[in-house]
């Protein structure tokens, strides 16, 4: 069942009076939004007979991402150009996250500068969605200060924005269309992605953990799993179309399946994936210490396709502070868990997320996240400062941690972390890697690509290598990348 906080078309039509609807009788979701796009590109000629440029920028996770180039599949489809900038666009979008309240605050930010430019120019187009439009709080702000917002929708009815853009190009007022959850899966969008040879691969979405630090599971939903047959085509398509890596993404992977009517394991996707021809990379995130099973991990083993490297959030190496954190696993299991990989995978790349200063967190926690820090020797950890969510359990928790404390805390992470960092990344000093070429350096005559092991890696060379796995030399570890120099034997 879908709640809305109110009819996009209905909204709409109060502004800007009788809005004509695209029949959707007989119709799947996908196919009227594709009717809305084409009614869109008529609606775009007329009122701007030069073209509309469009400026869409991106907060947040790679699902984040991933929804990003299907808004900008969308727009571009509607026969819209991509502008440099917020000044040279006629519709500005923006993507935002809410994980922490710094993200919320450069939203508000981007906005008031873009007030200024809206006054002088009154046609310019503000659009708003994602997870930051789910918090009630922040909806009632831009409809009370932000007047100049044309159109807001969340995470949940993204892909009705063909339908809401449709009629925010027939309306002279603001228009709000925010569900609070949704059981569909819509599949099929247009998507205008970064790279032609590498693209991520929604297999889920929403969460069911509850981390009691995050906002994340009230804004995106519960979790629901795409059905294997639509992930396989998808992905079969993208590599018919020269996508050779890809990345599956989901909130939390290691549980994908558990909610299909015939319940699959995120182990046996895998294994189908490997099977599809052209794709020579398989990545994938987030995993949950709590979910990451035994098959898992022997798939890896087993692989010939599936990257060496695996991000597994730690969160705290204290046993106290991860069950205040609702995480379902302590230390010593943690720790069991990295051993059993590392003996499974003995060269994989381990990276986590460490989050310094959750409330009540004592010094002894803290030492606890350094042992583990110490004996799991992370190639990297993203860290961060605790930061109070709103609506989250451990916002109204006792025993804040004062700034000063964190602060200090914080460097005494990072300098260990980057430690262990350069530590565990060197070893690959001296040895060829097989590298994806990404993108030209901003330095010229260097190109930029990963290894199997997500190791950045800068090297001279020519830009039509660029899509292509070529050998590199790892010369020279400067901490978390490399500088290397290609092999005679790709040229």
């Amino acid at each position: 069942m879908n709640n809305h906080s109110g009819s996009a078309a209905g909204q709409a039509a109060d502004k800007g009076g009788g809005i004509p609807e695209i029949p959707n009788t007989n119709i799947s979701e996908t196919e009227l939004q594709l009717k809305y796009i084409e009614a869109c590109k008529d609606l775009i000629r007329e009122q701007y007979p030069e073209g509309l440029r469009y400026f869409i920028q991106n907060e947040g996770c790679q699902m984040n991402n991933l929804q990003t180039e299907t808004v900008a599949g969308m727009i571009r489809d509607m026969g819209c150009v991509s502008a440099d900038s917020e000044t040279d666009a006629d519709v500005v979008i923006f993507n935002t996250c809410t994980v922490r309240e710094n993200a919320n605050q450069k939203i508000y930010g981007r906005l008031g500068r873009l007030k200024s430019i809206k006054r002088s120019r009154p046609d310019l187009k503000i659009v708003l969605f994602g997870c930051m439009m789910q918090e009630e709080h922040v909806v009632a702000k831009i409809r009370e200060s932000y007047r100049f917002v044309d159109l807001v929708f969340g995470t949940h009815n993204m892909h009705k924005f063909p339908e809401l853009f449709y009629h925010s190009l027939q309306s002279g007022g603001q228009i709000i269309d925010i569900w609070t959850d949704t059981d569909q899966i819509i599949e099929g969008l247009p998507c205008d992605r970064k790279y032609s040879f590498k693209t991520g691969v929604n297999i889920m979405f929403g969460c069911n953990n509850f981390c009691s630090y995050c906002i994340v599971p009230y804004v995106r939903g519960r979790e629901k799993s795409r059905k294997p047959q639509a992930i396989l085509q998808e992905i079969e398509d993208l590599a018919s179309h020269g996508v050779t890596e890809v990345m599956l993404l989901g909130q939390n992977v290691n549980s994908y399946g558990k909610t299909l009517d015939t319940p699959v394991t995120f182990a046996s996707l895998l294994r189908e994936v490997e099977k599809i021809e052209g794709i020579r990379r398989i990545r994938f995130m987030t995993s949950h210490p709590k979910d990451l099973s035994d098959e898992l991990i022997e798939v890896m083993a087993s692989s010939s396709k599936i990257c060496h490297h695996l991000h597994l959030p730690m969160q705290s190496g204290s046993s106290r502070i991860l069950k205040k954190m609702n995480r379902h696993y302590d230390k010593e299991r943690y720790l069991d868990l990295v051993s059993k990989i590392r003996t499974a995978v003995p060269d994989i790349s381990l990276t986590t997320d460490i989050i310094v200063g959750f409330p009540g967190e004592t010094e002894e926690d803290f030492c606890d996240t350094l042992d583990v820090v110490e004996k799991c020797g992370f190639d990297t950890a993203f860290t961060f400062i605790y930061s109070k969510r709103t609506g989250t359990p451990a916002a109204s928790m006792e025993g804040q941690i004062p700034e000063d404390v964190v602060k200090e805390r914080f460097g005494r992470l990072l300098d260990l972390v980057q430690k262990k960092g350069r530590e565990r990344s060197g070893r690959f000093t001296g040895t060829v890697q097989e590298i994806l070429v990404e993108e030209e350096n901003r330095e010229k005559g260097l190109l930029t690509g990963r290894t199997g092991y997500n190791l950045l890696v800068h090297f001279p060379g020519d830009p039509s290598l660029i899509g292509s796995y070529v050998k590199v030399r790892m010369d020279e570890c400067k901490g978390f990348y490399y500088f290397g120099s290609i092999l005679e034997e790709n040229s």
